[in-house]
């Protein structure tokens, strides 16, 4: 599986590659909500794991314009935040997000919500 991680963290960004890649899937990463934005744009993705608070752009407006962008909209997302899922589940865009998890990541609990998420629904990868 092809997978963007946006993250303002390079600690998290990097935490969270070598992950994936030992899982076996191709990683990207993009340093802030903007970068993650116009990396969605240029190439087709699986899957966007994105961080809530980052500059330029955060998480939520991030997602609500990828799930505007025709061929970005299918793929899920899994939101990360270091504030409280009540929170986050009260917010309107809530909808757009596939898996909310907390942030400092737990790995057994990250990488279950990935597969979980990547066996969910196949993706179309249309440009």
């Amino acid at each position: 599986m092809n997978i963007l991680v946006i993250d303002d963290k390079k600690s998290v960004r990097d935490y969270v590659s070598k992950l994936l890649t030992a899982l076996g899937h191709t990683v990207s990463v993009a340093v802030n909500g903007l970068d993650g934005f116009e990396k969605a744009q240029k190439a087709p993705f699986n899957l966007y794991i994105i961080d809530h608070l980052m500059p330029l752009m955060n998480g939520v407006t991030l997602s609500k314009n990828l799930k505007k962008t025709p061929f970005c909209a299918d793929a899920p997302i899994l939101f990360m935040t270091t504030q409280d899922q009540a929170s986050i589940k009260i917010l309107p865009e809530c909808s757009l997000f596939a898996g909310i998890i907390n942030k400092p990541l737990n790995e057994a609990e990250f990488i279950s919500a990935v597969t979980a998420l990547i066996n969910q629904s196949p993706v179309k990868i249309a440009l």
